[in-house]
């Protein structure tokens, strides 16, 4: 964590604020490898929000002192992405969204003690006693959580009914489990007399502590909206479009986002008809229907689902050289989404690396209701969370030695639309490439995509047009999501307002982008220095992608 005293301005001003983020966010560190914060928690009451707009005021300040005319290519990015991280936060605290992330299925406080299980590592005394400190902070975490809650219904900001009911529904099930059973003692793996002082923190603070936020929540549940959508809050459309402008980094509207889903989602139909006449079915609804039943296209048992998982991620990881010059040092492993977590959870999804090499890349799956999820879904997820997606595109960002650390580990904070973008493409690659073993893999992918495209349709559809949950919930059964899987996804869109819109409109550009350049070069079009290019930079902003990439793609020697 040394920092040299010969920093340009830029690297100085982005090494500042990246340090501070670190210290005011140490969760984040602790996920990276960072130990410095392991004892302590985040501050989402007022104190804490202050010195995060602070920052992010400071940020906007400094960058604008400095001289642009002298920068060089490196440097315009990182001083760009800074700024609209700052920007983007600050407009977020205007809207007071913090406000609907106290009551959260996916990311919420109930979530953090099993969280730091899997992440803290515990193995010296030392790194042990910061563990236990940590979570006897827990208590004063949840009160200051409750204390936002209570703000948010002052002001008449409140989570939607189904969100508030998922998350009781979770605390619940974490009181159910008998102390010496939950996630937090059996995932930190210690000793046993390291393992009766845990045991006493969750008795004496972690139980209490969900306990409190449970009558919260139930005091809470009368006033969530009952509309599901953002713009039944105050100023909701405003808060819609921080939103949007959050998870894509462009300015779009929701009107042309909704269009564009549609558009997709019926040129993919097409796809998926043409499969479907290929494989002698009437249509592709009568093929997923099939699918669905066929207890060829389920596992028997959770072990299997991970073993195909596994088998995927392999075969990925032998072709890729071919398509690649850069590849990930950090390796990537397979594990099975935890019980607790399991109902609310999506069928796949990614944990990055630590910084310092202590923890590999995790792919997540979810072996919950086996016969709710098909395998014929699961190469493109794999491909998407994996390998080439999420697994290349994050590994290889945190191990590029010549960014900065803001760079390398916190320029995902300007929004999800480049990396959700970069593994929509990586399941079109993933087909271009030859990884799906038959049509119905292929299939997948377009359903994957079709999800994506309608997405689109139902996010803006819920926050921009006053759409109702079980119209959501229909139609994305009607794009072909099995119900268990609309329902948990129609849930997520209202919990993350913005966030769905990302992952096609990233991908939208990077083929945008390829297409451009294969145009301009010709035969002499480089497909490996497009990849490497487009992920060798860290995450970008969409617009900051668009005027950089072409400059680093070069054309292959003729």
């Amino acid at each position: 964590m040394s920092r040299s005293s010969t920093l340009s301005p830029v690297d100085e001003l982005a090494d500042r604020f990246w340090q501070g983020h670190l210290e005011r966010q140490p969760m984040t560190a602790t996920y990276l490898g960072d130990e410095r914060y392991d004892d302590r928690l985040p501050d989402p009451g007022p104190v804490g929000r202050a010195r995060e707009r602070a920052a992010n005021e400071e940020v906007l300040a400094a960058a604008g002192r400095i001289d642009r005319s002298r920068l060089d290519g490196d440097e315009a990015v990182t001083l760009d992405m800074l700024e609209l991280v700052a920007s983007i936060a600050l407009e977020l605290d205007d809207h007071r969204s913090y406000q609907l992330d106290a009551v959260a299925q996916i990311f919420g406080p109930q979530q953090l003690p099993s969280e730091l299980a899997q992440i803290q590592r515990t193995d010296t005394p030392e790194r042990f006693e910061r563990f236990l400190a940590r979570l006897s902070r827990y208590g004063d975490y949840i009160d200051a959580v409750r204390g936002v809650m209570e703000e948010g219904r002052a002001d008449g900001r409140t989570a939607a009914r189904p969100v508030v009911e998922r998350v009781i529904a979770q605390v619940e099930g974490l009181l159910r489990i008998a102390p010496e059973d939950t996630a937090v003692v059996t995932g930190a793996g210690v000793g046993e007399s390291d393992r009766e002082r845990l045991l006493g923190v969750v008795c004496d603070v972690i139980r209490p502590a969900y306990g409190r936020y449970l009558d919260a929540l139930r005091a809470y549940l009368p006033a969530a909206r009952e509309r599901i959508g953002l713009s039944a809050t105050p100023n909701g459309e405003g808060a819609y479009a921080a939103a949007i402008r959050a998870a894509t980094t462009i300015s779009t509207t929701p009107e042309e986002l909704h269009r564009y889903g549609l558009e997709e989602l019926a040129r993919i139909d097409e796809e998926r008809a043409a499969i479907a006449a290929r494989l002698g079915r009437r249509s592709w609804r009568a093929l997923l229907d099939e699918l669905d039943t066929d207890p060829a296209n389920h596992a028997a048992s959770a072990g299997e689902l991970l073993e195909r998982a596994e088998r995927q991620i392999r075969r990925a990881e032998e072709v890729a050289p071919r398509y690649f010059t850069r590849l990930p040092g950090a390796t990537c492993l397979v594990r099975a989404v935890e019980p607790y977590r399991e109902q609310d959870a999506p069928f796949a999804f990614y944990y990055h690396p630590a910084m310092d090499g202590s923890r590999p890349g995790i792919y997540w799956v979810n072996t919950y209701d086996l016969p709710q999820r098909p395998l014929h879904m699961l190469a493109t997820t794999t491909y998407h969370e994996a390998v080439p997606g999420h697994h290349f595109q994050i590994a290889i960002e945190q191990e590029l030695e010549g960014l900065n650390e803001f760079r390398r580990f916190g320029a995902r904070m300007a929004g999800t639309a480049f990396g959700e973008g970069w593994g929509l493409y990586a399941e079109r690659l993933a087909d271009e490439i030859g990884l799906f073993e038959n049509e119905t893999e292929r299939l997948g992918t377009l359903s994957a995509q079709a999800w994506r495209a309608a997405r689109l349709v139902v996010d803006t559809g819920i926050h921009a047009f006053g759409w109702e949950r079980e119209r959501a919930i229909r139609f994305l059964v009607d794009a072909g999501l099995t119900r268990v899987n609309a329902e948990i996804e129609t849930d997520r869109y209202v919990l993350w307002p913005g966030q769905a819109l990302s992952y096609m409109v990233g991908q939208r550009e990077i083929l945008r982008l390829r297409r451009e350049l294969a145009e301009r070069d010709g035969a002499r079009f480089d497909l490996r220095g497009f990849h490497d290019a487009t992920i060798g930079h860290g995450s970008l902003a969409l617009d900051v992608l668009r005027r950089a990439l072409p400059g680093w793609v070069k054309p292959l020697a003729g």
